[in-house]
């Protein structure tokens, strides 16, 4: 076990995602499609016999544990590891490239759900595997946020830490997992999250199953609502059997991507702060609410106009359809509800999909699966102006509610509009790469904020008509593949490693 530990993060990472192309191989043998057992179990042999050769290789050298080499680890996953993840499809999907089936692991493993194929054309056992990868992603997004981004205060840490003494936004926890190794973190952070993470996967799936799923759809809308990848075999939650009872387990599960204080590693961050109490959870559930009752009161409005009186059946089915569709694109994962087509022709809105790519750039909450902006750091924002508007009322006020409250409302909203800004410039970066392949502003503002926010639902249902991810051509893919790296690793991750100081020896 001490010459496991020894290896190589990745090559770890590399283990283990081999080892995890025998489910699918497995689930191909029960429908008897050899040809596809076949292609992910000899892909899984191989890559675990060449992981093992380079583990042997790589056990005895000094390891890089520097926060350089911490967050080259993490972008060489989300870039090299995708590599390996794409064999099997490759081999196991008639007619397409090898740079499809790569993008389709970016997509995945950056729990973004993106996908250049139909669903129908993919085996049962290809669409497991889409799902299973991007559930390993969602846990390794975990477990690195606790492990690796949270002692650095990135990550949405910095806002917390934010001018504290030593850099440090934490009750003690932070302080405490600094002095531990790169290795002992992660085997700390992966021994608390993931058993509750899996837990909650396996609740779900049962769940699912009780309502009228089949167990393979069953199971993957189970991973990918805990991991908000948004990745269905069936296209979306619409088909489903389960039918609204389904959509109502989905929305419990998916408030866990709103505030990292229902995994229990939550309480390093956040000290003894009751679980209500938390501002990313009454925030994101502020957005839940506000929002389907601004869109079922404007309907009454136009309703007034032309003497409508709708029946409350299809009333209460826009509330509802509008509910689900906000959390679940404020929480990245891109599952619409069935009834979110009953809440478009309710509310009248000619665009109702941009207010959906403005819930995807707020994202949910920090350490959490979910993607975007962050709650926290709008969050941060608001009380900042919220305290400049009451000293512009009251200009020889002192603001109260403690030295954590100032803080956030000065250094750490700084910090949150540094990072806004810096989101804002990586959108505009990715529209600029992507107008060199030819397509027009407003499929490329589409693309890039479902890429950096991680939604790749979101290509579907923001524009005036869906954008088929499969009409790209290479450039527009590699471009969007860096910017899903980018949106999961966020971007001040990335600066942070163009640090010259990581670099000194």
């Amino acid at each position: 076990m001490r010459r496991l530990a020894n290896l190589p993060v990745l090559v770890m990472l590399m283990a283990i995602g081999a080892a995890a192309m025998f489910v699918p191989a497995a689930h191909a043998v029960i429908l008897r499609d050899h040809e596809v057992a076949r292609a992910f179990f000899y892909s899984g042999t191989l890559f675990l016999i060449l992981a093992a050769m380079i583990g042997l290789a790589t056990a005895a050298n000094r390891h890089d544990d520097s926060a350089r080499g911490q967050l080259l680890t993490l972008v060489l996953t989300f870039t090299l590891l995708p590599c390996m993840l794409a064999f099997p499809i490759s081999e196991a999907v008639p007619d397409t490239t090898y740079l499809n089936a790569w993008w389709e692991m970016v997509s995945s493993l950056t729990t973004t759900g993106a996908t250049i194929f139909e669903a129908g054309r993919l085996h049962p056992s290809i669409h497991l595997w889409r799902a299973l990868v991007g559930w390993l992603g969602g846990a390794f997004v975990l477990v690195s946020a606790v492990a690796i981004l949270a002692p650095m205060n990135l990550g949405g840490f910095e806002v917390l830490g934010a001018g504290s003494e030593g850099g440090s936004g934490a009750a003690g926890g932070m302080q405490a997992l600094r002095m531990i190794g790169l290795r002992g973190r992660l085997a700390r952070a992966a021994t608390t999250i993931l058993p509750v993470y899996a837990g909650l996967t396996m609740a779900l799936w049962v769940a699912l199953i009780l309502a009228g799923d089949p167990k393979l759809v069953a199971a993957c809308h189970a991973m990918s609502t805990l991991s908000t990848s948004g990745i269905s075999p069936l296209g979306g939650l619409a088909p489903t059997t389960s039918g609204l009872g389904g959509e109502l387990l989905v929305f419990v599960f998916l408030l866990f991507a709103l505030t990292r204080r229902f995994y229990p590693s939550g309480r390093l961050q956040t000290g003894a702060q009751r679980l209500f109490h938390d501002p990313e959870l009454r925030f994101g559930l502020l957005f839940v609410i506000i929002l389907p009752a601004f869109l079922f009161l404007r309907h009454w409005i136009g309703a007034l106009e032309v003497d409508e009186v709708p029946g409350v059946g299809q009333a209460l089915l826009a509330i509802w359809g509008t509910a689900f569709t906000v959390l679940s694109f404020l929480t990245t994962t891109g599952f619409e509800s069935a009834g979110w087509a009953a809440a478009r022709d309710w509310s009248g809105l000619a665009t109702p999909g941009l207010i959906l790519a403005g819930l995807s750039v707020i994202g949910g909450g920090v350490a959490t699966t979910a993607g975007g902006v962050k709650l926290l750091r709008v969050y941060a924002l608001y009380r900042h102006g919220e305290r400049e508007i009451e000293r512009l009322v009251h200009p020889s006020s002192v603001g109260g509610s403690g030295a954590a409250a100032r803080r956030l409302r000065r250094q750490g909203a700084q910090m949150a509009w540094v990072f806004f800004m810096l989101f804002a410039i990586s959108i505009a970066l990715t529209m600029l790469a992507l107008s060199l392949s030819g397509l027009d502003f407003e499929r490329t503002t589409v693309l890039s904020v479902a890429a950096l926010s991680t939604t790749g639902p979101l290509a579907t249902v923001a524009g005036s008509s869906p954008i088929d991810w499969a009409t790209l051509d290479a450039w527009a893919k590699s471009v969007l593949a860096a910017a899903m790296v980018l949106g999961r690793l966020e971007t001040l991750a990335i600066i942070a490693l163009l640090n010259p100081d990581f670099w000194r020896s």
